[in-house]
């Protein structure tokens, strides 16, 4: 029985759509993965582990990190059901509490937008990061067709690289890398990936 309530919930949260968009993601922050293998990695609002369970075996250890139980019981039952030994799920809100956590990269995939105080978060992430840890966020470029009271509608790459420097990060590199269709509130958008340095 067990089974199919887990079933139901992935299939709910791993659409079609948020697959094949997290397989484009997965290729772009491979290569920031480079000689990582000795590394650990937090996923910041994981989710369902859409994105960093396909990158276990380039890293150490992942720990998944969401505010939804729900979310992390799937990638938990993933996570077994792929017999990934180096992965675990951490339930934890770091806009309300952080916890002692340290980690050589923070990956936030597409999750800042849904952060009302950017700068907070980001903050919180630098503190998390080892002596010269990376940053890595996947979000949304700018949009002004978008207009919702609890998401950011992109962000700019200038307004975002004055945040990071500002809370402390080095040699920050933002590019956008992928044009999709209605992928952001169904408006067509475009991703951009910024890897940051502490």
């Amino acid at each position: 029985m067990e089974n199919n309530v887990f079933e139901q919930m992935a299939k709910r949260y791993d659409t079609e759509e948020r697959i094949e968009l997290a397989k484009v993601i997965i290729e772009e922050v491979k290569p920031e993965l480079r000689n990582s293998k000795l590394k650990s990695l937090i996923d910041y609002g994981s989710g369902t582990g859409l994105i960093s369970l396909e990158l276990s075996d380039l890293v150490d250890s992942i720990l998944l990190v969401d505010s939804s139980k729900q979310m992390l019981e799937v990638a938990k039952a993933k996570i077994s059901h792929k017999g990934i030994t180096n992965s675990k799920v951490l339930y934890s809100d770091f806009t309300q509490e952080t916890p002692e956590l340290k980690a050589d990269i923070v990956l936030m995939s597409l999750v800042l937008l849904h952060i009302p105080d950017t700068k907070k978060i980001l903050q919180e992430l630098f503190n998390i990061l080892n002596n010269g840890g990376k940053l890595i966020v996947i979000d949304f470029d700018k949009n002004d067709k978008i207009n919702h009271p609890q998401v950011h509608n992109g962000f700019s790459h200038e307004e975002l690289k004055q945040i990071l420097s500002e809370v402390g990060f080095k040699s920050i590199e933002i590019k956008t890398f992928y044009h999709g269709n209605r992928i952001f509130m169904n408006q067509d958008a475009s991703m951009f990936l910024s890897s940051s340095i502490k």
